[in-house]
């Protein structure tokens, strides 16, 4: 049985709960960097951000790139962690960091690994670049490669270990994105980057993350540092379910990198929390069909829905439906259909597509023929 429907497009309000006033939230502490970002796990959510899209020197935060290429790699299988790598005599002189490789002698893609990430060795980098392509400057197209479809829009790669290069560069907000993809991509190897320590060639190195030691929530990322480019600091940190991603570009010491890091983290846990609104593939709405073998469709998520909000204002979230008043058949499943607003005080904070769950094909010659009769008069109406 079909209904008539007055409008072309309605809308379906969710509410949380009763609303109420705005809750005054403070502002997020300013820091003494360059550039820097918060960034909220699952939503993406921007909890505070200064300059995130200005080009800057990443230094060692290059390596985060570097692994994620190897990473690929290993899963592609064209690497494997007990492999050999031949140390040549370009990896040996490299300056800058080292985790003291010997030329011509073989090192496991285990211990270049922990040597890249923990020790930071720019020796361990330029192994892995002529391995896996020949050159290290091959090995960069690779990397530029990798950086484009993660979405790092304003970051070009000259070299795989962070030493000044022009045309080496990155973003505050890119490299964020680039520690979500590691922790999605990769959650075997993420866990390399919350490691204190690593001992090769009898020399123990430590991490050079203070934060690991200072913070217990705190299980990566990555340091940076050259005259040029300043104190840089990529840090995660996960309290309750909540997982935050924090970049801090061009301080002055490793004191301020570490502190600057420690403030936002701080700020974000303290003020803010993530919740999961709706789960994917659930129905949302059911949408009328004409001319179809069903009389309607259900619409969901593809993806999870995580909002990120201030503490206290869960209660005023809205859910706004919209979506046409009725479809023709046939329709294919996942085909966007509507759009599911996430309202907060009659601001829009969030936008997702409604699709199809399932497909509804075209009904027989009886059906097709008696909705378009009643078609003509719900046009006519």
């Amino acid at each position: 049985m079909k209904y008539q429907i007055l409008s072309s497009v309605f809308a379906m309000l969710f509410v949380f709960s009763a609303t109420s006033q705005p809750i005054t939230t403070p502002a997020p502490p300013t820091l003494a960097a360059e550039s820097y970002i918060l960034m909220d796990f699952l939503s993406d959510t921007l909890i505070a951000e200064k300059d995130i899209d200005k080009k800057v020197e990443p230094a060692s935060i290059t390596k985060m790139m570097t692994a994620y290429v190897v990473f690929t790699e290993l899963k592609n299988g064209n690497l494997r962690t007990d492999d050999l790598i031949r140390v040549s005599e370009k990896a040996w002189r490299t300056g800058g960091s080292k985790m003291f490789i010997e030329v011509n002698k073989t090192v496991s893609v285990s211990d270049l690994l922990k040597g890249m990430i923990i020790q930071s060795g720019n020796d361990a980098c330029i192994a892995f670049a002529e391995h896996i392509a020949g050159t290290e400057e091959t090995f960069t197209d690779l990397m530029n490669q990798y950086a484009k479809k993660l979405g790092m829009k304003n970051s070009h790669f000259t070299n795989s270990t962070g030493l000044p290069s022009e045309g080496h560069y990155i973003t505050a907000r890119d490299a964020a994105i680039l520690a979500k993809a590691i922790i999605v991509d990769f959650p075997e190897y993420f866990p390399l980057f919350s490691e204190k320590e690593f001992t090769f060639n009898e020399i123990t190195q430590h991490n050079r993350n203070t934060l690991l030691w200072r913070d217990p929530s705190v299980d990566g990322f990555k340091t940076g540092h050259t005259e040029s480019a300043g104190y840089c600091l990529v840090s995660s940190a996960k309290r309750n379910g909540m997982r935050l991603i924090a970049v801090v570009m061009g301080t002055e010491s490793q004191k301020a990198r570490a502190d600057e890091s420690q403030n936002l983290l701080n700020y974000g846990f303290r003020f803010y929390e993530t919740n999961l609104l709706f789960k994917a593939n659930e129905k949302r709405v059911n949408v009328e069909v004409w001319k179809g073998v069903e009389e309607g469709v259900d619409l969901g998520l593809q993806e999870d829905l995580f909002i990120t909000i201030p503490k206290g204002e869960y209660k005023n979230l809205q859910a706004k439906v919209d979506v046409p008043n009725f479809l023709i058949a046939p329709i294919g499943k996942s085909s966007t259909i509507g759009t599911l607003n996430i309202n907060l005080h009659d601001k829009v904070i969030s936008s997702k597509p409604l699709v199809a769950l399932d497909a509804v094909n075209k009904g027989g010659w009886w059906t097709r023929t008696t909705d378009s009769i009643g078609l003509w008069f719900k046009d006519d109406d």
